[in-house]
């Protein structure tokens, strides 16, 4: 059975004697490392005020236009009071339901969600904004309600998204977001990238030897912004001051120099887990490549060889800090109690 991008691995019934044209340019895509897209739910508000605060937080207080799913271009202080205000959001099934007590999980609806769409540094801010209005008007046009607002502020350039979450015309029919939603809108916004002439793709990360999530956005922008403290000089860090640690990652840290200096090994939890994961992932690249040798594709086939052959060892968060903690305590005699919080190099 051949390898299924998508799928990263997992089989389906029956067997298949050649790829199809698009199937092989994914595989070129792949194997050729193109730029991959991003496409995530970054949460999304349960009552009006969150609403409105995050409308203004993605606009910059006004300062960035705010496209609306009417062709309409909303700019200024009062924009993001104006789009919720023409929502209705106050019509909508659980609004006023009581807010979650302290520790409790909030049960309320959500009013909206809040996704983003992204590239890597270096790709044209206005193909992104392009391929990004046709993504919201394919799939939320005369639907769901939505506005959106281009970032430019980052290397990455990228579009935030915000679509309400109950339909325009049918009552009570709501927008899900579900893993394989998320995985469609992936291939279909790198497919608009292309349309406008960027080299972009869409594959899980397994597929293309990576096994460790990525980082939540707050440990993210933490970590991110520990790499720019230390990339100062020391002129430049006089009268900075440094970065708070992730405390997840400083507790992860912990926890690992603790074993260190025990004498005990990392933890492995979940290794074997990314291991089976692994081998289904080869297993079906190697079946990739002897469909593309029958094809005649020999050189793509040879192309896969050596993917596969580079793809880095099977990893967890704990290893992966320990080995970093190891490179660096060679360079400069570090002992496990030397290290108070961790920094860019334990990404």
């Amino acid at each position: 059975m051949a390898l299924d991008i998508v799928s990263y691995g997992r089989r389906g019934p029956g067997g298949r004697l050649s790829l199809g044209s698009d199937e092989i340019a994914q595989v070129q895509r792949t194997v050729s490392r193109t730029p991959e897209v991003m496409v995530k739910v970054s949460g999304g508000a349960r009552d009006i005020g969150g609403v409105e605060a995050h409308l203004r937080y993605i606009s910059r207080h006004g300062k960035l236009p705010l496209e609306t799913d009417e062709g309409l271009v909303q700019q200024g202080r009062g924009a993001a009071r104006e789009i919720v205000t023409d929502w209705q959001l106050e019509l909508c099934r659980g609004q006023y339901k009581p807010k979650r007590a302290q520790g409790q999980k909030d049960t309320r609806t959500k009013l909206v969600h809040n996704i983003v769409l992204s590239m890597p540094a270096g790709t044209p801010p206005e193909k992104v904004l392009a391929a990004a209005r046709v993504f919201a008007r394919e799939n939320f046009a005369l639907q769901y309600r939505y506005a959106m607002v281009l970032h430019t502020d980052q290397p990455h350039p990228h579009a935030h998204l915000v679509v309400k979450c109950e339909h325009e015309f049918e009552p009570g029919k709501r927008l899900y977001i579900r893993k394989d939603t998320l995985r469609q809108w992936r291939e279909q916004f790198a497919a608009l990238m292309r349309e406008q002439g960027v080299a972009a793709n869409a594959t899980p990360r397994q597929v293309r030897g990576q096994v460790r999530k990525p980082y939540r956005d707050p440990i993210h922008h933490r970590l991110r912004a520990l790499q720019a403290f230390a990339q100062l000089s020391l002129a430049e860090r006089d009268g900075c001051r440094a970065p708070k640690s992730s405390m997840v990652m400083r507790t992860k840290l912990e926890q690992v120099l603790r074993c260190l200096k025990a004498g005990r090994s990392v933890s492995d939890a979940g290794q074997a887990k990314m291991q089976d994961t692994r081998q289904e992932v080869l297993a079906d690249w190697h079946a990739t490549v002897g469909m593309l040798r029958r094809q005649g594709e020999t050189r793509l086939a040879a192309q896969v060889d050596r993917f596969t052959e580079r793809m880095p060892a099977v990893q967890t968060d704990d290893q992966r800090l320990a080995n970093g903690w190891r490179e660096q305590a060679k360079h400069q005699a570090l002992r496990p109690s030397d290290i108070k919080a961790p920094g860019p190099k334990f990404r």
